[in-house]
């Protein structure tokens, strides 16, 4: 299967800059949504069944390899089976927007520490919902840096979620953090920490020359960002959009500044699977 055409001529140049020189590309790529199916119980998730096998095919042809998540580092690892991967013995998973970063070579995580207000907010965000009426089927994760509140299991998901919304910033801002929204789900955590500064700081260190980027939520939105910017400053990129796999819409703030579209993780395994071929894997 070859590598579906970019609909932008960014994104094709994007492309062809990383297959002319793999070397000197980075491959980044979100994990929940991207490498992962979404499913109703985040604690659920793995990566798709290819996955693995199709980062261990690419990884040693490419520059390198990270994955860029709001999970934190650790968990993002083990939901993702990359420790101990022949073929990724470099790869990067910069956990938390870039707050955390885990090292295949070294098999650690280094982070900071954490921001009072993520456990100010823990403490209080039960009594909280209680208090201003969130529809039954609310719930929320503690990723450890940051909390989320999610409304896939209500009666309403979206609805539920907007009503929750404004609310939840307050809270937010009374704590000294700030409100990601998402598909379903609204993280409270430190201002400062993105995707786009967390991908920035790594294609620096890298001296990256192409970059691909692929993603399928708004927390994915400030690393589409990073790399128009990059765009603008003559480093091509390609920006790839994962759309679920069960005839739910594509986040269209994601679709429509996208160079390529794909199925799906199942899509993102082929794409990474067709760019290894093309930039010489063996078998």
């Amino acid at each position: 299967m070859g590598i579906p055409e970019p609909t932008t001529a960014a994104g094709a140049k994007g492309l062809a800059a990383l297959i002319a020189d793999p070397s000197h590309a980075v491959v980044a790529l979100d994990f929940d949504g991207t490498l992962a199916p979404i499913v109703p119980d985040p604690d659920q998730a793995r990566a798709h069944p290819g996955a693995v096998a199709a980062l261990a095919r690419l990884a040693p042809l490419v520059g390198a390899v990270a994955i860029v998540t709001g999970r934190p580092a650790g968990v993002a690892v083990r939901y993702g089976g990359f420790a101990g991967v022949a073929g990724l013995e470099h790869l990067v998973v910069l956990g938390h927007y870039g707050a955390e970063r885990w090292d295949a070579v070294t098999g650690e995580v280094r982070a900071p520490r954490v921001h009072p207000g993520v456990a100010a907010v823990r403490a209080e965000l039960p009594g909280f919902l209680d208090r201003i009426g969130a529809w039954q089927g609310t719930w929320v994760e503690d990723k450890g840096r940051s909390v989320a509140v999610h409304t896939r299991r209500t009666e309403d998901p979206d609805t539920a979620l907007e009503q929750l919304r404004a609310p939840l910033l307050a809270l937010a801002d009374r704590h000294g953090l700030v409100g990601e929204p998402g598909r379903m789900v609204l993280e409270l955590r430190p201002p400062g920490v993105d995707k786009g500064a967390a991908l920035s700081g790594f294609l620096h260190e890298r001296g990256a020359h192409a970059v691909l980027y692929a993603g399928d939520d708004l927390g994915d939105l400030a690393a589409y960002a990073a790399v128009e910017k990059l765009r603008g400053e003559g480093v091509p990129g390609l920006l790839v959009c994962s759309a679920t796999e069960d005839g739910e819409a594509p986040v269209r703030e994601l679709a429509d500044r996208a160079d390529l579209v794909v199925a799906g993780p199942a899509g993102l395994v082929a794409l990474l699977d067709a760019l290894a071929d093309a930039v010489g894997a063996p078998g």
